[in-house]
């Protein structure tokens, strides 16, 4: 399973990169290896506020539906209509071409409130026994 050390994880399966006072959002690899074959995304719009924790989306599988959580509180400045418009990319790239959206943070300090690559790493094997 791949779990890149620059990104920071939600015990929800998402991923945030942050870049300067943004963060990019994705569904872990993880995620969506337990979701399977994704076919539908339901994304927010652009200048939606989310909130840390908080759902801000959903998405649909063949076996399963599931909300999708905020890492970090902030506006949406981007959404990638590339998932929306063939959701497969989260299963095959999650961490690149499979991102979801862009969010301009409100508080860095939430940072605090997530794991390292090593603590979610950590916590998957806990799901798994």
């Amino acid at each position: 399973m791949n779990v890149p050390e620059n990104l920071f994880y939600t015990k929800e399966h998402e991923w945030a990169r942050i870049e300067g006072d943004t963060a990019v959002f994705g569904l872990s690899d993880y995620a969506q290896g337990q979701l399977s074959d994704i076919v539908y995304l339901d994304m927010p719009q652009v200048g939606k506020a989310v909130k840390q924790f908080e759902v801000y989306g959903a998405v649909e599988a063949v076996m399963a539906a599931s909300d999708i959580y905020a890492p970090f509180s902030g506006e949406v400045i981007g959404v990638n209509d590339a998932v929306t418009g063939d959701p497969g990319l989260v299963n095959r790239d999650p961490y690149g071409e499979g991102w979801l959206v862009k969010v301009r943070i409100t508080d860095p300090n939430e940072k605090a409130n997530l794991m390292t690559a090593a603590d979610y790493s950590a916590y998957i094997a806990t799901l798994e026994h």
